[in-house]
């Protein structure tokens, strides 16, 4: 059961970043990493509408679910997509229903090790923003409770990305998230970069680079774009994600 300590916890990490100024790939892999650690999912993913309404992937917590979430959007059929079109959640199903459901998206699912789904709409009112998925390779059912967790955890993010933004709420939002967009680009770059020169897996790679950003207080984007022109070693990453490593007693994950 999750202790009221790390809901707070989580709920501080999260409202941290209600400031005019933060980095909002790295809120997006906070918000994944949060719900995948409190709900016991095994992973997440973060949906958000680019500029011209149009769904794109801003974050996932594992290559398998990042895969998914891209398939999802190549043939514009699964949860998310249906939470982003509604507004409504989309919870507790199975392999059967995911099925019946979206036939395309079922084929991917079940190749796969995940065996339920579920999708909480980033809405505010009567503007929905776009979607967090959540899949489960147990069987059996969120509850409840798990599930107005997880839609706090959406809400609360969802208020992040629109807090005192309303008078220019739409056009400003889209510019930041597709400049989000262009960022991932840049750090996806720099992850295979990464993790060519080190010999880690690119997720290790994705780590140390978040790792290094928080610690000298620099964006990802900014951090990539020096490994990427080479001003900046991948060793001093290497070294960077070890120290947080030691002080925190293990390893960190994106």
């Amino acid at each position: 059961m999750v202790t009221q300590q790390r809901l707070l916890d989580a709920f501080v990490e999260l409202a941290d970043t209600l400031v005019s100024e933060f980095d909002l790939i790295d809120f997006a892999h906070t918000l994944t990493g949060t719900a995948v650690d409190l709900l016991e999912a095994d992973a997440a993913g973060l949906m958000l509408a680019d500029q011209r309404g149009n769904l794109q992937l801003l974050a996932s917590s594992s290559v398998e679910m990042r895969d998914l979430e891209l398939f999802e959007l190549q043939h514009n059929e699964g949860p998310c997509v249906d939470v982003y079109r509604t507004g409504l959640p989309v919870t507790n199903i199975d392999h059967a229903e995911v099925g019946q459901r979206w036939p395309a998206f079922a084929a991917q699912v079940q190749a796969g090790t995940f065996r339920s789904v579920h999708a909480l709409p980033m809405r505010l009112r009567d503007q929905t923003i776009g979607g967090l998925n959540l899949f489960l390779t147990r069987p059996g059912h969120l509850s409840d409770r798990d599930l107005a967790l997880a839609q706090g955890l959406a809400d609360i993010a969802t208020i992040g990305l629109l807090q005192e933004r309303a008078i220019q709420e739409r056009q400003l939002l889209g510019e930041q998230l597709q400049g989000a967009l262009n960022t991932r680009i840049v750090i996806e770059q720099a992850k295979g970069m990464i993790a060519a020169q080190l010999g880690v897996s690119v997720s290790d790679a994705f780590t140390a680079m978040r790792s290094y950003a928080r610690r000298t207080g620099q964006p990802l984007a900014q951090i990539a774009r020096q490994v990427i022109d080479g001003t900046l070693d991948p060793a001093q990453l290497r070294a960077a994600s070890s120290s947080s490593a030691t002080r925190t007693g293990s390893e960190p994950t994106s």
